[in-house]
């Protein structure tokens, strides 16, 4: 989850992604402040703070997860997009007022709140509760999610469904690339998450939908699904892939206060791939008024549903696709 602060037009929901490089190069973790870790990674460093928390072995044990969040990225991608952002941890209270903004009030979840502002530099604000302990933390895929934008521009009220999305598909990609998840657990989580999309039914055109908190679902899964498209056809028709365009985009378009609109997003999208995967699937993804078909992605995947389970071919084309997919760069089939 992202916030636009009412005076700035930022946003941009989080993210340690990093992509275009098959070995992740070397971190540096350096201990500035009693609660601030500073992750080096080159020239660009995540500083990592933990605010309010008095307990020393819990501020290390809040570094440390978080620090295996941004290694799980650069493990998967290589670098960091930003030449600097900083993360804020906080812990949750039943009456904590980031809770109450966030209408997650009560949430049980370790991570039951993130969100990215910036106003001053780029900043991931994450809530955890107070008793979540690392392995449930390491479970989470809060994170992760709010680790993944930082890959994109602030996009405005109508590209949120693009920045939902392509943050709800990389939690489960790059979770799986690190060994958080089994490649077809990362699989059965989005095919969860176009269920809820589905689920919830029709309505505004994707493109319109902006922050109705009423179309949450379909925001971003169906988001999700445009960017599993892409993926797919790229890899299809150019013989590229999503991380390789999108970290071209990084190095030559992206900074901390950068801002496109989405047609502009994607339009240098398909400047830096080649054709026009990305605006063609634009154009057809901002009109629709119902969750987006799932049939073609699913068949080239060979994934099938069936009584409610999700079944995996054994076809070695869909075999190879899949593992490309989520396997740890270096290990997939390039």
């Amino acid at each position: 989850m992202a916030a636009r602060p009412p005076s700035l037009p930022t946003l941009l929901v989080c993210a340690l992604l990093a992509c275009g490089a098959d070995a992740a190069p070397a971190v540096a973790q350096d201990v500035a402040q009693d609660n601030e870790r500073v992750i080096r990674v080159g020239d660009a460093r995540l500083r990592v703070i933990v605010e309010g928390v008095a307990d020393r072995e819990r501020v290390d044990e809040l570094q440390r997860w978080l620090a295996e969040c941004a290694d799980a990225a650069l493990s998967a991608y290589g670098r960091l997009p930003l030449r600097e952002a900083k993360v804020l941890i906080r812990q949750s209270r039943a009456r904590d007022g980031g809770i109450r903004q966030s209408g997650r009030r009560g949430d049980p979840s370790p991570v039951p709140w993130g969100q990215t502002r910036r106003d001053d530099g780029v900043s991931v604000l994450l809530y955890v509760r107070p008793d979540a302990g690392i392995d449930e933390l390491r479970d989470d895929w809060t994170a992760v999610h709010e680790l993944s934008h930082l890959f994109h521009p602030y996009l405005g009220e109508d590209g949120r469904w693009l920045a939902e999305g392509l943050a709800s598909y990389y939690q489960n990609v790059l979770r799986a690339r690190a060994g958080q998840l089994d490649g077809d657990e990362a699989w059965r989580r989005l095919d969860a998450g176009f269920a809820r999309g589905r689920n919830s039914g029709a309505g505004m055109p994707l493109g319109e939908i902006g922050w109705s908190r009423a179309s949450t679902m379909r925001i971003y899964w169906g988001g999700a699904m445009f960017w599993l498209e892409a993926d797919l056809a790229l890899r299809r028709e150019r013989r590229l892939d999503l991380d390789t365009v999108l970290s071209r985009y990084s190095r030559c378009c992206l900074d901390s206060d950068s801002e496109a609109t989405p047609e502009e997003f994607v339009a240098e999208l398909d400047r830096l791939g080649g054709g026009k995967v990305f605006t063609t699937l634009f154009r057809r993804y901002a009109a629709m008024r119902e969750f987006p078909p799932t049939q073609n992605a699913y068949r080239a995947l060979g994934l099938d549903k069936q009584d409610g389970r999700l079944r995996f071919s054994d076809r070695a084309d869909a075999v190879r696709l899949r593992r490309a997919i989520m396997q740890p760069r270096a290990a997939a089939a390039r």
